[in-house]
């Protein structure tokens, strides 16, 4: 057997409140999912002003964060990113009904070496996306004293 962590909505609530922090800072309206290992939802928060589309979206990019165990944008990364035309997953994004987002903005949140869930997030461009998820898992890392939380932007596990 295998003791499993769990990611807590409390752990949650502050990783969605780390991320709409930066997003404010960077003047845009974002809407954050966290998901558990499962990619469901825990907690979900739209700003303000954020796209109506936008919980769709960050849902899926946690959903596949979570299970797939690496960051959305790596799928599509010249020259290998396995979701390219001629590589081994093309077309894995028409999975799941299409839930399965292969563009930048998911995270898997790893915590001493488990996938314990996911962060997605809509509403900015690229950049804006990786530093507000980038911003959630640092917040988790502070919380957890004495687990090791990867903070990237590249995570592959």
């Amino acid at each position: 057997m295998k003791t499993a962590l769990k990611l807590e909505t409390s752990e949650a609530r502050l990783m969605v409140a780390a991320a709409v922090a930066k997003a404010a800072e960077l003047g845009v309206p974002e809407t954050v999912c966290i998901t558990d290992e499962g990619g469901f939802p825990i907690i979900m928060e739209r700003m303000d002003g954020a796209r109506i589309t936008g919980p769709q979206i960050a849902w899926n990019k946690a959903f596949t964060a979570a299970g797939h165990k690496r960051s959305t944008h790596l799928f599509n990364r010249p020259p290998n990113g396995p979701a390219l035309p001629g590589n081994e997953a093309y077309g894995i994004q028409f999975s799941f009904d299409g839930k399965f987002a292969v563009f930048v903005g998911g995270f898997p949140i790893v915590v001493d070496g488990q996938v314990v869930g996911g962060v997605g997030l809509s509403g900015g461009n690229g950049e804006q996306d990786t530093l507000c998820g980038v911003a959630a898992l640092a917040a988790l890392q502070e919380a957890l004293n004495g687990h090791d939380v990867l903070v990237a932007a590249d995570i592959k596990t």
